[in-house]
């Protein structure tokens, strides 16, 4: 077996790894229950999803990125917009996580759900028959409050913690 092909199977496997599979699933779980345990106050134009905190683990390591998507997905199944909260807030989270990976400080992370609620306001506005502009405000401005005012400082903490970053990343080396 040559170094190359050896080289590529170990980043296959790693990729993949049993570690992975089992945080995608327990992350896409903890998101669900959180959202559903305060469910009233996760969904509508006004909303505070505190499950959402969690999308800046996608800043730690873009492997939580499934997970979060997986979660935010099931929890809008039992959204009170229905199937187009289904589409559009999995698509919102879709680009915060895209965004919150590409993000060279956590801050800067911390503002893309804040910016995907343009996708998920249009959602809940077409599904709700509440007018956009606002709707757009108000559930901008709850994700705002979740994630920058409250989850950027606990992962700021949480990040000068090296022992804590080890054991939150997903694929060891």
């Amino acid at each position: 077996m040559n170094n190359e092909f050896s080289g590529t199977m170990k980043k296959e496997k790693t990729r993949f790894s049993a570690r992975a599979v089992a945080v995608t699933g327990i992350t896409a779980a903890v998101y669900t229950v959180a959202t559903l345990a305060i469910a009233p106050l996760g969904y509508g134009a006004i909303q505070l999803r505190f499950s959402e905190i969690m999308v800046l683990l996608a800043f730690i390591d873009p492997g939580y990125g499934i997970g979060l998507i997986l979660g935010c997905l099931i929890s809008n199944i039992f959204s009170p917009v229905g199937a187009i909260d289904v589409i559009f807030g999995t698509m919102g989270t879709i680009v915060a996580v895209i965004g919150i990976v590409k993000s060279k400080g956590l801050f800067a992370a911390s503002l893309w759900p804040t910016i995907s609620m343009a996708v998920v306001s249009a959602g809940i506005s077409i599904g709700s028959g509440l007018p956009y502009v606002p709707t757009l405000i108000t559930v901008a401005l709850g994700e705002f409050a979740v994630v920058t005012l409250i989850g950027y400082p606990i992962f700021k903490a949480l990040m000068k913690n090296s022992g804590l970053m080890e054991i939150l990343r997903i694929n060891k080396d």
